[in-house]
């Protein structure tokens, strides 16, 4: 008995040419058996009736179907609705193929070959019995290759139809080492039922039924769960060292179809992300569709999801500019795979180069205008102010200026909560250009007859974006540590890319000219509480597998992220996510003056000089752990 067992554990696919021997067995009996039905297992009639003719001839005729639906060629243990659907055919094409035989006999001896009915009972048989015994095959592989490897115990919260596939993509993979043990739901009439044996248990039972049972791994498979109750579930896995997954959602699945190797483990970007955002589809197809769109910093994280949502809305033309090479050639690569009757153009150009920038404005007659592109990095920015000066503000005012000489519609800004009561000199210089931004679209207005609308949309980091925090953890976490965080109490708003790109087109399309909107970024997180969690995420001890190191404060960097000034306030809007704030207004004239005061002083590599104007602009700018912070002293 143990040497078959070992005999099925180390085979791996039974020879085609076997499997062709089986089925014939299997017609063989089922003939047989047909014959003893019809005639209540009389022999004298089943030879009347020339049973050894009629086996040979129906043996015969599902062979010949078989070979034809090459219903042998699938792998025996892992039958599925794929396999049972092709030995129907060829059970189908088996009676067909008797039936011709039958016809051609009579017509030529006026008799029939096999009794119709004994056809008909054969192909019942035949197929139940072929169906049966590749699912008994495949149960026997399960069982020796499952139970007997002492597969560890695993179980899936979600008892509905994702649960459900989930078990049996995990039943189907024998090379996983865990075997569901029970479902976890917060549906209390689901509660204390089975699905194909396995307990269902109120997730209220969790953590008892964790070491009750020996589970090491939980799944989750609902589909519209939310972010808070995600992370209930987390908290009690990880204080139970419990792995967790997660199934992706349907748009993930691979043609359509889930496998076990689909489940992924659980990220802290599932877990700081939140419920989806209901747009106004309407609205932003009737004012992207058709349109002219241009996207500076199109290759970054925000510039490059901005274009990929805005291709869903029919633009008629997408201009992208980027100065950065290999991430330009990359999106270029990605885009131009995506079926769209929307021409897409790439342009290497630093926004900053006047000319450039003027003939893409002329060529195209741009309608409307995301920039995104800005340097970002607080500590980088320290070190060169000069770099942030030249990009931030006067690439802002550049592009601003030529869209009113253009007549581009809509002109939509991305900045950053670090351009609130900014302790750096790259918020400082986002606030400025805001100021300038602002201060325009204002002085167009008094004026009249302007074609252009400036709107700034405002929210704090973004998950996944190059150079952010959850990478570098990330990439820390698996060189084994330590994970460096600058302060115990730093703390930060997170939002995902896609999130935050919607929201953008949103405020984009609703904004009639001077607004800044600010997004609401829900709670903070601290920075310290993040390591943490994604060290326990990736099956890791604080302090035994890997250290968390505290290095200070970098240059400019806050201890916390605002969204508003202390001078600040907000009126809300339609959409609950994006509110409209107050700030104190510019005279476009005094503001114009001082950026070409700015101008002179990059120039002149003038870095005091250039950072004291910045103070002057924006009097609530303090620098913080900065070479700068003498100048407030001062």
């Amino acid at each position: 008995m143990f040497s078959f067992f070992r005999l099925v554990k180390r085979l791996t696919v039974l020879p085609r040419w076997v499997i062709v021997l089986i089925d014939l067995t299997v017609l063989v009996t089922s003939a047989i058996l047909a014959f003893s039905l019809r005639f209540n297992f009389n022999q004298q009639e089943m030879l009347r009736h020339h049973v050894d003719v009629g086996v040979t001839t129906l043996a015969f005729s599902g062979l010949l179907a078989s070979l034809l639906t090459k219903s042998y060629s699938g792998i025996v243990r892992y039958t599925g609705i794929d396999d049972t659907i092709r030995i129907l055919y060829t059970s189908l094409l088996t009676i067909g193929v008797s039936m011709l035989a039958n016809l051609i006999y009579y017509y030529n001896a006026g008799l029939n070959l096999i009794p119709y009915s004994v056809i008909l009972i054969f192909f019942f048989v035949s197929f139940l019995f072929l169906v049966y015994y590749r699912l008994f095959v495949k149960s026997v592989f399960a069982y020796v290759r499952g139970d007997l490897s002492k597969r560890l115990s695993a179980a899936i919260f979600g008892a509905g139809q994702i649960g459900m596939l989930a078990k049996q993509a995990l039943d189907a993979d024998t090379d996983r080492k865990s075997k569901v043990v029970a479902f976890f739901e917060d549906d209390d009439k689901k509660a204390g039922k089975a699905i194909s044996g396995v307990p269902i248990y109120n997730s209220d039972e969790l953590a008892r039924r964790i070491d009750q049972l020996d589970i090491s791994e939980l799944i989750i498979a609902v589909r519209n769960l939310s972010t808070e109750r995600k992370n209930e579930i987390v908290e009690v896995c990880i204080s139970k060292k419990v792995m967790v997954r997660i199934v992706p959602s349907l748009d993930k699945w691979v043609k359509g179809e889930f496998r076990a190797g689909q489940i992924k483990q659980i990220n802290i970007e599932d877990l700081l992300g939140r419920d989806s955002i209901q747009l106004d589809n309407g609205n932003l197809e009737s004012a992207i569709k058709g349109k002219v769109i241009c996207v500076t910093g199109a290759s970054g994280s925000i510039g490059s999801e901005l274009a990929r949502q805005l291709l869903n809305y029919q633009p008629k033309k997408l201009v992208l500019i980027d100065q950065a090479e290999s991430p330009l050639y990359e999106l270029e690569r990605e885009l131009m795979e995506v079926r769209t009757s929307c021409r897409i153009s790439f342009h290497l150009v630093d926004i900053t180069n006047q000319e450039r920038m003027r003939g893409i404005f002329r060529d195209y007659s741009l309608e409307w205008v995301f920039h995104a592109a800005a340097y970002k990095h607080v500590p980088v920015m320290e070190g060169n102010p000069a770099e942030a000066v030249s990009c931030n503000i006067l690439g802002t005012k550049l592009l601003a200026d030529l869209s009113v000489e253009f007549r581009v519609k809509k002109f939509v800004m991305v900045s950053t909560d670090k351009a609130v009561n900014p302790t750096s000199i790259m918020g400082c210089s986002k606030r400025i250009a805001e100021i300038y931004v602002q201060s325009l679209n204002n002085h167009l207005a008094i004026r009249g007859g302007h074609s252009t609308s400036f709107v700034t949309t405002r929210f704090g980091n973004v998950l996944g974006s190059s150079g952010s925090v959850i990478p570098i953890f990330k990439k820390q976490i698996e060189n084994g540590g330590p994970i460096t965080v600058t302060h115990p109490e730093v703390t930060r708003y997170f939002m995902t890319i896609p999130e935050a790109c919607r929201l953008v087109l949103e405020a984009g399309a609703m904004g009639q000219g001077g607004e800044i909107y600010i997004f609401d970024m829900g709670k903070s997180v601290k920075i310290s509480d993040l390591a943490k969690k994604m060290i326990l995420l990736s099956g890791l001890e604080i302090g035994k597998d890997i250290d968390i190191v505290f290095t200070g404060l970098r240059e400019g960097e806050k201890l916390y992220e605002e969204l508003l000034s202390t001078h600040e306030n907000t009126i809300p809007t339609h959409h609950q996510k994006i509110l409209k704030a107050q700030v104190q207004e510019y005279e476009y004239t005094e503001i114009n003056s001082m950026l070409g005061l700015l101008q002179e002083l990059v120039n002149d590599s003038n870095e005091l000089k250039m950072v004291t104007l910045m103070k002057e602009i924006v009097p609530e700018y303090k620098s913080n752990y900065s070479k700068f912070e003498i100048l407030d002293r001062s």
